[in-house]
């Protein structure tokens, strides 16, 4: 199965699990993946360099980790926050029902999973972190963004890690252009070809975004 189908709601082929060890909030884990759902077989990198790089997440509220995978970013989220409300979200309901394994098996009891229209409107966020699905293509990303981004509660920030060869940088001046006055886009670290992106609500936001005309394609 290509990678590049990992965000189909419905990956094709068989869903057979595997044993998966890995290091999460400091401790050696043993975890459950399977094929059909983002980088099956280990910690991707860029995920490592978010994991390595954003500050302790808020120790209550709602927590959101988009497009969760198999749930290494929602497990660290839970174990660092245990009286928190972890949201893993993702389209993808085999990546959904693997992180739900892997919070059982943690003994997680705070992780929400969840399709994008089953958390409800009114839901805002203390804090966003995510290894976003660049390869969805760039009109989808941005729409992606557009939806969750504002949901950070005034003062909260959302955490965004991307590939500099994938775009990063042009994604920042995307983000700067279209948020701009309501979100503050700036580049917290850069480490192994990755930017770590800091995106902070400093308006209190928490609805749809004032579009400021020609920055859709950038």
């Amino acid at each position: 199965m290509a990678h590049e189908h990992y965000f189909s709601a419905q990956p094709s082929g068989e869903f057979v699990a595997k044993p998966l060890t890995v290091t999460i909030a400091g401790r050696e884990v043993q975890l459950q993946t399977a094929g059909g759902v983002f980088s099956p077989n280990a910690l991707d990198v860029g995920t490592q360099v978010l994991l390595g790089h954003v500050p302790p997440p808020p120790p209550s509220g709602d927590l959101l980790d988009l497009g969760c995978g198999w749930g290494a970013i929602a497990l660290t989220l839970a174990t660092e926050s245990p009286h928190a409300t972890v949201w893993a979200v993702d389209v993808n309901e085999r990546a959904l029902e693997l992180t739900r394994r892997n919070a059982e098996l943690l003994g997680l009891e705070n992780v929400r999973t969840a399709l994008p229209h089953e958390v409800p409107d009114d839901v805002r966020f203390m804090c966003i972190w995510s290894n976003p699905p660049i390869r969805i293509g760039k009109n989808e990303l941005h729409g992606l963004l557009d939806a969750w981004l504002p949901r950070l509660r005034e003062s909260a920030d959302g955490w965004l890690v991307v590939a500099r060869n994938l775009g990063a940088d042009s994604l920042q001046r995307w983000m700067d252009a279209r948020y701009q006055g309501e979100l503050a886009i700036s580049r917290h670290a850069t480490h192994k070809g990755y930017r770590v992106l800091r995106v902070r609500n400093r308006s209190g936001l928490t609805g749809a975004i004032t579009v400021v005309p020609g920055t859709h394609e950038i």
